[in-house]
């Protein structure tokens, strides 16, 4: 089965700006990407759960997409207006897709 090159995005961001984070993914173009709730974790602040206090938000989430590698600059810089004064955390990799023509 032939399979195409794409990247996948991850952002984890409070929850409180999901929505301002996936209307930016929009007006880049993102046509699809998943919203996961993020139960705790440990970073430059030390460790954390869901059920304590992340600033003014009530938890993290983190938002998934997968889109084509000449994508990925403005994807990139429209996400980043978002988390760049908000605790977050934006990752890239190389990934796979069968269905390019959804991407």
């Amino acid at each position: 089965m032939q399979t195409h090159s794409a990247k996948r995005v991850e952002i984890t961001i409070e929850a409180v700006m999901q929505s301002r984070l996936t209307d930016a993914l929009k007006q880049a173009g993102v046509s699809g990407y998943t919203v996961l709730p993020v139960l705790g974790g440990s970073g430059r602040s030390g460790d954390w759960t869901r059920a304590g206090e992340i600033g003014r938000a009530s938890g993290m989430v983190q938002v998934v997409c997968i889109l084509r590698p000449e994508r990925l600059s403005v994807v990139l810089e429209r996400a980043f207006a978002v988390v760049e004064k908000h605790i977050g955390l934006v990752t890239v990799s190389d990934c796979d897709v069968i269905r390019a023509e959804r991407f």
